[in-house]
């Protein structure tokens, strides 16, 4: 479904940002009121990310105005605020499928475009990689320029801030811009914020700076005391100290709505040497009344009416994985005072807003940053707490080593929620929760869990929290099958699986949700089903039950066949002689792409129908 482009008389003429450079200086504030009206109404037919767009539309415009993209270098942090870079480099038709199965790539990617110079989903990457596009752009020396766009949020992580001390120390030429949405523009970033960085950013000053350095060079006493003053008159007028510190140029803030004046000052900072950090305030969800009160809640958006005032609710939904444990989480803190619950910005997406409410003491928002919060939970632990790690399966691949070195290693009580292990759909290949309990599963001391259900996640949390050493509980993405969750907590026995259906000749030995599709495919084919529930450590007693007394041996997870649960089974059942034919069912060694769950699934054959032909056909 394509938008009517005659309605956005002045974006029609620019497809491309070729197109775009061809624009009069005056067109461009109705070119970002323009493409501001064409993302809403497109993103509200597609669904997908929303505010943070919306608040990076006059950025965009400049960027590609003053920069010769695709020949400059221009990296999005994470991307979500990139689909206005998508609508203006030749994929504005295509907008409305983004996020879809064989539709636009949910963020930057290499792939789709050549002015998506990084393929992108996880933050605080853009600054390393324009560092070192910077350092290949110098031994070039073809004038490329590198630009590099982080928001607050993303700027929190460690990674960014080596990155720029880094960048300091090589002295390249490149630009970060800081996207900074975390508060309105307010009086004091307006005429003379725009003025100082015009003067910041000109040649007078630059001249005058860069000689003074020169002619008193050889004066110790007096260069420190010209460095001095200088960051003191600046950090009268700019919070830039600390950028300055890390070796950037500091310039900011300024007004992020503005484009005319963001173009002017892009346009001085294209030709200054050495690193060089823009701080720009804007506002997430601008233009957009609702986005604007509500950021987070348009952050990312289902199907909607623009001319509503709220987005549509849901209705008579199952409850989903994520509200399952922050239900644990408020029922556990009340028991157990020493509960602390860790999240790396993910508050809303792991179910955790009424706990933060109701036992702010117990609440921990370390921002993006995956690492801090594993080895704050090690901490917290040898401290005598009882510590909870809220993490995606994706982000937890962030905090590996601090996983191994700062907690297995020790064997604290800690447990890691694993939400979105498995497909996620939508987000794609940087978000698919693939390779958890392959890189947990060789891990020493750990114990892994894969409910099958809501109850058996709940039971499951109640078991790794009271375990006295590392346990993890992976869960998917979305709603349960129904299953009543109760008040009550049972502690599971470590280790111990279960059987649900009695069959001959095919054991299916089902590592998680899968369970429900395999029991169908069971049904068909008269295959015994065990809901094996630990990964780690294996109910060996169960599997030496079922293969001697059937044929076939198969297993089934949603995680990466090469190292999961599957591979568990087959190395004990070797180690233990027991020979019989496995089929390991369960994601493919390659990166998958978008497209809802349930298309995921039948496309890889892990529905039932899938299931039970994959089994068929191992039997012929």
């Amino acid at each position: 479904m394509t938008l009517d482009i005659s309605k956005y008389p002045i974006l029609a003429q620019a497809d491309t940002p070729e197109d775009l450079r061809r624009l009069p200086k005056e067109s461009l504030t109705t070119l970002c009121n323009e493409l501001r009206t064409y993302l809403l109404n497109s993103v509200s037919q597609s669904s997908g990310h929303l505010a943070s767009g919306l608040g990076a539309v006059e950025l965009t415009v400049a960027l590609h105005y003053v920069y010769n993209t695709p020949y400059d270098k221009l990296i999005w942090d994470v991307g979500h605020q990139a689909y206005p870079h998508k609508i203006l480099t030749g994929r504005r038709d295509r907008l409305t499928t983004i996020r879809q199965k064989d539709g636009l790539h949910p963020f930057p990617w290499r792939a789709e475009s050549e002015y998506d110079t990084l393929s992108v989903g996880h933050s605080s990457t853009s600054i390393s990689a324009a560092l070192g596009l910077a350092i290949s752009a110098e031994r070039e020396d073809k004038g490329r320029r590198i630009v590099s766009v982080i928001g607050d949020g993303a700027i929190t992580a460690g990674m960014a801030f080596e990155a720029m001390n880094h960048a300091g120390d090589v002295h390249s030429d490149m630009l970060v811009i800081l996207n900074d949405n975390e508060m309105s523009i307010s009086e004091n970033v307006g005429a003379l914020n725009n003025h100082l960085a015009q003067i910041l950013s000109g040649n007078l000053y630059t001249s005058i700076r860069e000689g003074g350095k020169k002619v008193l060079s050889g004066i110790p006493p007096i260069k420190e005391l010209v460095k001095r003053t200088e960051e003191h008159l600046k950090g009268m007028v700019v919070p830039g100290t600390l950028f300055e510190e890390l070796g950037f140029n500091y310039i900011g803030p300024v007004d992020g709505h503005d484009v005319t004046e963001l173009v002017k000052t892009l346009k001085n900072m294209r030709e200054l040497k050495g690193p060089q950090f823009l701080h720009i305030m804007t506002k997430k969800g601008k233009g957009y009344e609702p986005a604007e009160k509500d950021p987070i809640g348009y952050h990312a958006v289902p199907k909607f009416a623009p001319s509503d005032d709220t987005l549509p609710k849901v209705k008579g939904k199952k409850p989903t994985f994520s509200s399952v444990f922050g239900d644990f989480l408020c029922d556990m803190a009340a028991l157990d005072p020493k509960l602390m619950a860790i999240t790396p910005a993910m508050r809303e997406g792991s179910g955790m807003v009424r706990f933060s409410k109701e036992f702010p003491e117990q609440y921990f928002d370390v921002a993006i940053a995956e690492q801090h919060a594993v080895t704050l939970a090690t901490g917290m632990a040898i401290g005598g707490n009882n510590p909870i790690v809220a993490i995606y399966s994706t982000f937890l691949q962030r905090g590996y080593d601090q996983l191994i070195h700062d907690v297995a290693i020790m064997d604290l009580p800690i447990m890691f929620a694993i939400d979105r292990a498995g497909l996620v759909g939508a987000d794609g290949q940087t978000h698919q929760g693939a390779f958890d309990l392959s890189f947990m599963r060789c891990i020493p001391n750990m114990i892994i869990m894969a409910p099958s259900d809501e109850n058996e996640c709940r039971q499951m949390l109640y078991t790794g929290h009271r375990h006295k050493g590392p346990s993890a509980v992976r869960y998917p993405r979305g709603s349960g099958i129904g299953v009543d969750t109760g008040s009550e907590f049972t502690q599971l026995e470590i280790g111990k699986g279960r059987i649900l259906r009695q069959g001959q000749k095919i054991a299916i030995l089902s590592f998680g949700t899968f369970l429900h599709s395999a029991l169908q495919a069971a049904e068909n084919i008269g295959a015994t089903v065990a809901d094996m529930r630990f990964v780690k450590p294996l109910d060996e007693s169960l599997i030496r039950q079922l293969v001697q007394d059937h044929d076939v041996i198969v297993t089934i997870e949603e995680n990466a066949i090469t190292g999961g649960a599957g591979s568990g089974v087959v190395e004990f059942m070797m180690k233990e002689k027991l020979i019989k034919p496995v089929l390991n069912l369960g994601l493919p060694d390659k990166f998958i792409h978008q497209g809802t769950q349930e298309e995921l699934y039948e496309e890889l054959g892990l529905d039932a129908k899938g299931i039970e032909k994959s089994i068929q056909n191992y039997m012929q």
